[in-house]
């Protein structure tokens, strides 16, 4: 039971990696899509009062079309920005909002975090399921949170090591080379 746990856990952590877990739209995010609808529909009726060419018009309408949908997906923003005429659209608030959101949609969730909310979420679990195999569960997982709490120590004290004595660097890595290829690889991937 414990080695299908863990080779689960950690085969989740490897195949998936932490890269496609994404922080969920904050605010500026959600007003960025809003006015992103808004221009959408803006330029679709800019282009047909323009008498634009018929693939203009029709470009601008999926774009409008498009983006409602987008808008539907991160939900409305709690204050809706001004965004009535291309004039407002085309404020330097908007663009530093399309900036900001540009930002902001690019960060993503500490690995240690998500890591250690996994364990506590198969802990809270197993500990419910309760039992002998939930209770063989539970110290399974306690005891891989603390092995990776350990894990996040030596790696970030490592990296302060190297900092710091940056003439030991070379000797360093090559004390590292005698580590397997599989924990190579796992540090790897908890340092990106």
């Amino acid at each position: 039971m414990k080695k299908f746990l863990a080779i689960l856990v950690v085969l989740g952590f490897v195949l998936c990696g932490c890269d496609s877990l994404r922080i969920a739209p904050g605010e500026a995010q959600k007003q960025n899509v809003w006015l992103h609808s808004r221009t959408a529909a803006i330029a679709a009726a800019t282009a047909e009062s323009e008498a634009a060419s018929q693939k203009l018009q029709a470009l601008t309408k999926l774009s409008q079309l498009q983006s409602r949908a987008v808008t539907s997906y991160y939900g409305l923003p709690k204050e809706l920005p001004q965004a009535d005429t291309a004039e407002q659209i085309l404020s330097e608030s908007s663009w530093q909002l399309g900036r900001t959101a540009l930002a902001e949609s690019m960060e993503r969730p500490d690995a240690w975090q998500v890591a250690d909310n996994a364990l506590e979420l198969g802990i809270g679990i197993f500990a419910l399921l309760g039992g002998v195999y939930g209770t063989r569960a539970v110290r399974f997982l306690k005891q891989a949170r603390t092995k990776s709490k350990a894990l996040q120590e030596i790696i970030a004290g490592n990296e302060l090591f190297k900092k710091q004595n940056e003439s030991s660097i070379a000797a360093f890595k090559q004390a590292q080379k005698l580590q397997s290829p599989q924990t190579r690889q796992i540090v790897a991937e908890v340092k990106a």
